[in-house]
């Protein structure tokens, strides 16, 4: 058998196999609770954004179901995976979210300083479209990624507008909009329009600096928005049996090998 190349495994993959394996093993009885994302967290020494990625993997994959105001419960395990879901290749959603700010906190930068007025006027025509489809109650991605594309082509740089383009592409995937439905409301949708009008404002003064601030400030909101809990905790009650049997624990052997790992 010929030697294979090893390839590094995105953390979020790391922690949703043990799950995974854990909830195929039985540790995680079908119908359980979880422990909280809190908990999970300090049981497995990782952080809670890797956490909620991987838990959101399980979420697409049918292992798990989360619940609002509830918490999240073990599913029968799928007899096979589902169709169409390797995500394998997939990004982490919240580190694609900080790669983004990086990236197009600069992008606006630039285009502060080398766009046109026709630059300008073609991005306030996605936002309106935005805000179009959002009163309408539609999703607005395809305007919003017109948005982002466009501010990128006041660049001038048709480079950045491929990556631009392929970056938010990248959050079209199964893990990303399982994650942002968790999320997805009119309320959502406002605020992302009136923070692309505040980039827009920026361009149009010709103030990188403001522009850059302005995206970062975009994106560093979603990230709050999609790194906060999946779920409500849900009220404890002293002494009954619900409490004592409302989540089911990492085995100790498990938490043990995951701080070394870590």
């Amino acid at each position: 058998m010929p030697i294979q190349a090893i390839e590094p495994q995105r953390l979020y993959r790391q922690i949703s196999n043990q799950l995974r394996e854990l909830i195929t093993a039985g540790e995680f009885p079908v119908g359980s609770r979880l422990p909280s994302e809190r908990d999970l967290s300090v049981q497995l020494g990782v952080s809670r954004p890797s956490l909620r990625e991987a838990l959101i993997a399980l979420e697409v994959e049918g292992y798990i179901e989360v619940r609002m105001g509830s918490g999240i419960y073990v599913c029968e395990p799928p007899a096979q995976p589902a169709a169409g879901f390797d995500l394998s290749a997939e990004e982490g959603p919240l580190e694609l979210i900080q790669a983004r700010a990086l990236l197009e906190g600069e992008v606006a930068a630039t285009a502060a300083r080398l766009g046109k007025k026709r630059h300008f006027d073609a991005i306030a025509e996605a936002i309106d479209q935005m805000e179009v489809d959002a009163l309408a109650g539609i999703r607005p991605i395809e305007a919003d990624r017109l948005f982002h594309v466009r501010v990128a082509e006041a660049t001038g740089n048709s480079v950045l507008v491929g990556v631009v383009r392929r970056m938010f592409d990248l959050r079209l995937g199964p893990l990303f909009d399982q994650l942002h439905s968790h999320f997805d409301t009119p309320d959502v949708w406002a605020q992302a329009v009136a923070e692309h009008r505040e980039v827009l404002e920026a361009l149009r003064a010709r103030d990188p600096e403001r522009a850059r601030a302005a995206m970062r400030h975009h994106m560093d909101i979603a990230y709050r928005r999609l790194s906060s809990s999946l779920t409500r905790a849900p009220k404890k009650t002293s002494g009954t049996p619900a409490k004592r049997a409302a989540a089911t624990p990492l085995p100790a052997k498990t938490r043990a090998a995951s701080r070394k790992a870590g």
